[in-house]
């Protein structure tokens, strides 16, 4: 295809060029760049007239800003080159691509400004996190306009523009560099009043099931004067188009096909110094993107030898020339979306509380006791007794996670939740002094070394990693160098790789394994699952093929002649891997280098000891799909190594996200797409006792569909069996309450719908969400909802959100602080499921944290509490910032801070993010640094009367001291200044 295109575009024009879809649109514009042309790629756009375009986020926004650069762009020679479904749709002309800029010093009338920001598009929203956002917070203005790779804040002095500087989506803090000006280009079009009206009159009369009707939904099916390209423009396609696939499309019948090429033809074959030496005669033009990959090469000085320095994809033969490129495909940039709210809390939340146990969050109340007012935290407890707590002693407080998700609430003021939690404190001191023995245990220990140092081994090594047909993400790269350093540092390696399924822990544990059996020793690798046993099985035998390792397998489906031929090879000590259940457990190796586990909490209590006892004197690699809190993991730093695989890989597309009200219509398009292209569904309806209804309710739609249905009264083994079959493909949906077994590979199941999504939380949203589209297949996931109306606004919210928001890792950092908590309770590994559920795990985990930090002689990090009662007015302001789930998470951030310097850096941010600061808001920011110095120096209580300030003691001994007067100020200034020098006298 690319010497077609190469050849054509060499010596001729075309304002367009056409082509299936987004992996032929890359490789033609690679050989029209290659022939001086200026290429625009158009995402791949399959919404039809209609469809919700928040599930369609990227591809408008690809096609605005490729179109608009075309129509800025002044070179002679320039093509679009595009996607055959993008390009039959009417698509924005050049007057609707025009941009509107900021300049320093230009006077912006805010409600004006708004107005005509969305009609470019840009939705209004209170933190900006993707390009076509914008926010407006006061005298701020955070943008993050489409024709740029970074967003900015624009600062107003009243109504003139003061500075405009861009800011970090993470940090969400601005850069101290300004610029002069910025250029917005428009999300879908630039559209004037009179057009806007009209475009949303014709969204109310547009069929459509769109949960919001408006611009960002449908606008894009209802604005005149979007043209036909193809009308307007010169076009040729790489194909012919009318096959039987492409029917329903309206196919321009002058469809000119690109002439096969005559000179050149494509190069399926890799560089190499034999293709050098083979082809001497002919010129040769090398592409590389650095230096240092040319000199990576041994690329010996030649006459028809040219070195091209370019970031090109181009592989091309003739009968004078080779035109052959050692680069590689830049990964896609992704980015986690932004969210500063990493422990966000909802009106309804189940919170457990440090001395009051568990109660149920009702949100920020502000109260004014004798003049003075202060925000508190509303928590109900049992027969509707609420507490309130101060704001600066939110760190008392978490989101109550357990398995059972269901929580009774405690009662206020009974002190058996103080009983409880000592309970669960004296077995966790047991349980860490366990952890730590063990450490000290292993760390007597001298270690297997395993080697490169051999260059047979190096060799071998070099060619089994190339041999993994993809490039390792940046994260497995560490992970593998970290796991070399280990074996080669004389001690034994405890490592744990946490880690989504497909993100290549597999491929990590892979060459470990590789490395322990080419040293001469012997690999054992355990799973929870005979399912799983089988899945590792085949793909350790595929990835070892032709490296004459041998590959055992140990389960209940082994055989009694292969377990004893098993048995004989580990005596004999005969390097080798063996994957298994723990029916691996009754073998003994005699030459044991390495012991991978997956998944050990699945493992039993008796299986967990004996797995302990195997890997006291052997190199041990656990892994898990679930992470582990970075507290916690810190606490354990002296004690466990740990790899975390963050990064998907490359080839992985973003799920398509389609949030839609119940319709049958839908379901029956959705499971017959998949199953067209020989694919499988999950269907999640988290009721059991309506599941079999549901079953009968699609046979009525599809009378042949294979339904499995699975749920949690379903025992094991019969699950195992049936999600094996469902592998298989003997079934073409699972109708399930939850994705059972998640550690399971099923990349032939990327359609997921779930029935009545409002109803889940939006952490468990992302992680169903997780299950599909976990290979190179584009997956889609379908969130159904009864009826839109009676949604509440956050719900409505939160699930627009979940549309838009359908990029890898976005959105996800509330789904992944879940599961970090989640995975720090499995890395206990006792049955501590009931206190677990008693206290919640973050709690768990923060009292687990404390006793080995106490253990270790390190500082803890838990804070002792200050009960401060002063009449001052001390509070983030609601007027100043105004969504309660951002003053949330600042009280939160400003409650565990530990030192003053973080207290300064959360005000320069707040500054920075909401602009000048209120006195109020002052005020509180003082108070949180007198909590600070008041815990350093011992006291537990600071209360006024008027003037008169009482400091009480650990021991309850007072210090009573006096400010100039009432004023909120000057009574904060005395306790400061009476702290301050405690601090200098000591």
């Amino acid at each position: 295809m690319q010497s077609e295109v190469y050849e054509y575009f060499l010596n001729n024009h075309k304002d367009i060029l056409i082509c299936e879809d987004d992996k032929e649109a890359f490789k033609c514009s690679q050989a029209t760049k290659f022939a001086e042309y200026e290429s625009f790629i158009l995402p791949d756009f399959r919404a039809v007239k209609g469809d919700d375009l928040r599930s369609f986020y990227g591809e408008l926004i690809g096609i605005s800003k490729e179109l608009n650069s075309f129509y800025k762009s002044k070179a002679k020679k320039k093509v679009i080159i595009t996607p055959i479904k993008t390009i039959l749709n009417p698509l924005p002309a050049k007057s609707h691509l025009k941009s509107i800029f900021i300049n320093f010093g230009d006077k912006i009338e805010q409600n004006e400004f708004k107005d005509e920001i969305s009609r470019l598009g840009y939705e209004v929203v209170d933190i900006v996190q993707m390009q076509g956002e914008i926010s407006f917070r006061g005298e701020i203005i955070d943008i993050f306009p489409i024709n740029s790779d970074d967003p900015f804040r624009i600062l107003l002095d009243i109504d003139e523009v003061e500075s405009i500087r861009k800011f970090d989506l993470i940090t969400q803090i601005s850069d101290k560099f300004e610029l002069e000006s910025l250029e917005i280009s428009p999300f879908i079009a630039n559209l004037n009043k009179d057009e806007f009206d009209k475009m949303s009159q014709k969204i109310k009369s547009l069929q459509n099931n769109a949960l919001i009707d408006d611009m960002n939904s449908l606008g894009f099916w209802a604005i005149d004067g979007f043209i036909n390209y193809l009308e307007n423009f010169s076009f040729i396609s790489i194909k012919d188009f009318k096959e039987s696939e492409f029917e329903s499309l309206n196919i321009p019948k002058n469809l000119e096909v690109l002439p096969k090429a005559k000179i050149y033809k494509d190069l399926d074959i890799t560089f190499s110094n034999e293709l050098l030496e083979f082809h001497k005669e002919k010129h040769i033009k090398i592409l590389a993107s650095s230096q240092a990959i040319f000199e990576s090469f041994d690329l010996k000085n030649s006459d028809n030898v040219e070195l091209i320095k370019s970031d090109l994809i181009l592989n091309l033969i003739s009968k004078d020339e080779i035109i052959i490129s050692l680069n590689k495909k830049a990964s896609k940039k992704r980015t986690r979306k932004a969210s500063i709210v990493i422990d966000e809390l909802k009106i309804g939340d189940f919170v457990v509380h440090e001395n009051h146990g568990i109660g149920k969050f009702a949100g920020l109340e502000k109260i004014t006791v004798m003049g003075a007012t202060k925000e508190f935290v509303s928590i109900l407890y049992q027969n509707d007794d609420k507490l309130l707590l101060p704001v600066e002693n939110l760190n008392l407080i978490d989101r109550y996670i357990a398995d059972s998700g269901a929580a009774i609430l405690d009662k206020l003021g009974k002190g058996s939740f103080a009983k409880i939690k000592e309970r669960v404190r004296v077995k966790l001191f047991e349980i860490a002094s366990k952890i730590i023995a063990l450490a000290a245990k292993r760390e007597l220990i001298k270690g297997k070394v395993i080697s490169l140092n051999n260059p047979l081994i190096l060799q071998e090594y070099s060619k089994f990693t190339s041999k993994a047909g993809f490039v390792y993400t940046k994260d497995q790269q560490n992970a593998v160098d970290n796991i070399i350093k280990d074996f080669q540092s004389g001690k034994v390696m405890d490592r744990l790789i946490s880690g989504d399924v497909g993100f290549g822990k597999t491929e990590v544990a892979m060459n470990a394994s590789f490395l322990t059996i080419k040293n001469g020793f012997q690999v054992l690798f355990f799973v929870p699952t005979t399912l799983l046993s089988s899945q590792h099985y085949q793909t350790l035998k595929e990835r070892f093929n032709g490296f004459n390792i041998d590959v055992y397998r140990c389960d209940r489906f082994t055989s009694t002649a292969s377990k004893n031929a098993l048995k004989r090879a580990l005596s004999d000590g005969k390097p080798l891997i063996c994957i298994g259940t723990h029916a691996l457990l009754n073998l003994k190796a005699s030459n044991l280098g390495l012991i991978i586990i997956d998944e050990e909490h699945k493992f039993g209590v008796k299986q967990k000891e004996k797995l302990k006892e195997l890997s006291n004197n052997s190199h041990l690699l656990s892994m898990s799909a679930t992470p582990i809190p970075r507290s916690l993991n810190m606490a354990l730093s002296s004690i466990k190594s740990y790899s975390t695989l963050l990064t998907p890989p490359d080839d992985r597309l973003d799920v398509r996200t389609i949030v839609k009200e119940f319709d049958e219509k839908i379901i029956k398009e959705a499971i017959l797409r998949e199953l067209r292209r020989g694919g499988q569904i999950f269907y999640v309806h988290n009721h059991i006792a309506s599941i079999n209804k549901v079953k009968n309710e699609l046979l009525e739609l599809l009378p042949n569909l294979k339904i499995l249905v699975l749920h949690s009264k379903i025992e094991q083994k019969t699950t195992e069996s049936e999600i094996e079959k469902f592998i298989n493909k003997e079934y073409d949906l699972m109708l399930c309450t939850s994705i059972v077994e998640s550690g399971i590979h099923m990349p032939n199941a990327n359609t997921m719908i779930v029935n009545n999504a409002n109803k889940f939380g939006m952490a468990d949203l992302h992680q169903l969400r997780g299950r599909v589209g976990r290979s190179s297949i584009q997956g889609y996931c379908y969130f159904l909802i009864e009826d839109k109306n009676a949604l509440s606004k956050d719900s409505l919210k939160r699930l627009v959100a979940l549309e838009s928001n359908s990029f890898l890792g976005s959105g996800s950092v509330l789904a992944y602080h879940d599961l970090e908590i989640r995975g720090g309770g499995n890395l206990v590994g006792e049955a501590q499921s009931g206190h677990i559920e008693a206290i919640g795990y973050s709690l768990y985990l923060r009292m687990l944290e404390d006793e080995i930090n106490a253990l270790l002689n390190k500082k803890s990090n838990t804070l002792t509490n200050v009960d401060i009662k002063l009449s001052i007015n001390a509070f983030l302001n609601s007027e100043f910032i105004k969504e309660d789930r951002l003053r949330l998470d600042l009280y939160k951030r400003l409650s565990k801070a530990q030192d003053e310097s973080e207290i300064y850096d959360i005000k320069a941010e707040v500054e920075d993010r909401f602009g000048k600061i209120d006195e109020f808001s002052k005020q509180f920011f003082w108070l949180m640094i007198i909590k600070i110095l008041a815990i350093k120096h011992g006291f537990k209580q600071i209360s006024n009367y008027e003037m008169n300030i009482t400091l009480t003691k650990l021991d309850d001994s007072k210090v009573v001291i006096k400010s100039n007067s009432k004023d909120d100020d000057d009574i904060l200034e005395a306790i400061l200044i009476y702290l301050r020098k405690l601090d200098k006298t000591k």
